[in-house]
């Protein structure tokens, strides 16, 4: 996965003239220890920040070491002007955390008050209209920071990859499908680039890439993958002939940008043309960590994109699809799992989530497809999905989307996906989230979400909704627990 940006931490202890500098410098010396011990590499920059002529030296160590994400470190109070001025000028995501003070019996020479100019800088950040991330409690010991800078590495990773990301789409979207309406407004203010093309410029690269001759390289490597799931090998050459197209395309188009996504038809002329279903190329890209979102998904494929960087990991973008039976629930999960029946439902799609993040994968024909381009014969151009079920363990619902006024909002919510077999086709997993029932009623229906939901795996709502907040998402739903009602809840139901 190297469609990501790397992030090059540096930290910068700020001090206030009147307060010890070498409280400042020992401190952060304390901090850089502890982070580097248990996270990791971080750029010390060896000039403490008093003024705004310390200001420009530091941010001048910084950016020659390299840095794209910056701590600024009140030591001690901090000079809320020079401090500030570091997040206006370092052109890349910083966070402000503080020093909480060592003993009791330091408390005079060494007393910072760091708690104190925090309030300071944050009120001078906002004045200056300058972003930052501050940490939930941003005053703590140095193990305590540490572990917040920790915190802010995924932010800031995701953060980098928007500035540098272009989101290629092939479209239009198809027919019914205004849930994957995409106002660009939003895009642009999160500087991504988008690139929308049609799908005859998809169909003529196609054909110019027929006859290539990495085509066997790559057919072999889908057979390594799929192993004994390779249940369609006739399809494989065509497969591989257009997953090359998509990466020839990313490469020669992404002009400016470090990084791309794909927001592409795929149904329903897509397989009477191409011949194929392109479900199975869709979970490669993305497990290169190239996202590729379905049926013309923009901000699909920018939610994919996001839990790329904050997971470090592959993704996959399901339909919130249907309910879990109730007689299915009854046998194998009433109690088994803490979950009501409404908890629970199946994430699906028709085979785009990667092979690693399924079970007894296998090619398959889209089912749904073939009901009306195929029927009642042996499948062929719908051929092209990787089925099986999701594995089972932790992971985060959410995505990021801009209103038809052009308003972003947003959703986190956090569950797992449990040992239960689906019984079903396509990619599909039996889903649970705490209290879902109501969060399905008062965020996802009330507020106009589309269908479709990216998922990380693992439990990643706390820098995403740090990220969601950075980003001046106002409208941020998660699956609020029992007795903590939604607006519009009804109080007596």
């Amino acid at each position: 996965m190297n469609n990501m940006p790397k992030v090059k931490l540096g930290i910068i202890a700020v001090s206030r003239d009147c307060f010890p500098m070498e409280l400042s410098i020992h401190r952060r010396e304390a901090v850089v220890a502890s982070y580097t011990e248990k996270f990791g590499d971080i750029y010390e920059c060896p000039t403490t920040v008093e003024n705004e002529t310390h200001m420009m030296k530091a941010l001048k160590e910084v950016k020659e070491a390299g840095c794209n994400t910056l701590v600024v470190y009140l030591g001690n109070f901090g000079p809320e002007t020079s401090e500030t001025l570091l997040a206006k000028y370092f052109e890349g995501p910083t966070m402000f955390t503080a020093a909480a003070e060592e003993n009791g019996d330091h408390l005079q020479d060494g007393r910072g008050d760091a708690y104190c100019g925090m309030l300071n800088a944050s009120y001078n950040l906002k004045l200056r209209g300058i972003k930052a991330y501050i940490p939930e409690y941003p005053v703590g010991t140095p193990d305590e920071v540490a572990e917040m800078i920790a915190d802010f590495v995924p932010v800031a990773k995701a953060l980098i990859g928007l500035q540098n990301l272009k989101i290629i789409s092939f479209g239009p979207r198809p027919q019914d499908f205004l849930a994957c309406n995409a106002p660009i407004k939003q895009l642009y203010n999160m500087n991504v680039e988008i690139e929308e093309n049609s799908e005859l410029d998809l169909y003529a690269s196609f054909h110019a890439h027929a006859n290539d001759p990495r085509i066997p390289q790559v057919i072999k490597s889908m057979e390594d993958e799929l192993g004994t799931g390779n249940q369609m090998p006739g399809i494989l050459p065509k497969l591989a002939q257009y997953e090359l197209t998509l990466l020839d395309w990313a490469e020669s188009h992404k002009g400016s940008r470090e990084f791309v996504a794909f927001a592409n038809k795929c149904w329903p002329s897509f397989q009477t043309q191409f011949g194929f279903v392109p479900c199975y190329v869709n979970s490669r890209l993305t497990a290169m960590g190239i996202p590729v979102s379905c049926e013309v998904d923009i901000y699909g494929a920018l939610s994919e994109y996001i839990g790329t960087c904050i997971s470090n990991d592959v993704v996959t973008l399901l339909d919130i699809n249907n309910t879990v039976p109730a007689d299915m629930y009854q046998s194998e999960i009433k109690g088994k799992y803490n979950y009501t029946l409404k908890d629970t439902f199946m994430g699906f799609h028709c085979g785009n989530t990667a092979a690693c993040k399924l079970s007894n994968y296998s090619m398959k024909n889209q089912k749904i497809m073939a009901r009306a381009l195929e029927p009642n014969q042996e499948p062929n151009i719908t051929r092209g999905t990787l089925e099986g079920d999701i594995i089972p363990g932790e992971i985060t619902f959410f995505r990021l989307q801009s209103t038809a006024d052009a308003k972003l909002k947003a959703y986190v919510a956090e569950g797992e996906v449990l040992p239960v077999a689906t019984r079903s086709f396509g990619g599909i997993g039996v889903f649970a989230i705490p209290e879902m029932g109501r969060f399905y009623r008062h965020v996802l229906v009330e507020k106009n979400y589309p269908h479709h939901g990216a998922v990380a795996f693992g439990h990643f709502g706390k820098p995403l909704y740090s990220l969601f907040q950075y980003l001046d998402v106002e409208d941020i739903g998660f699956n609020q627990p029992k007795g903590m009602l939604y607006k519009s809840e009804n109080p007596f139901a």
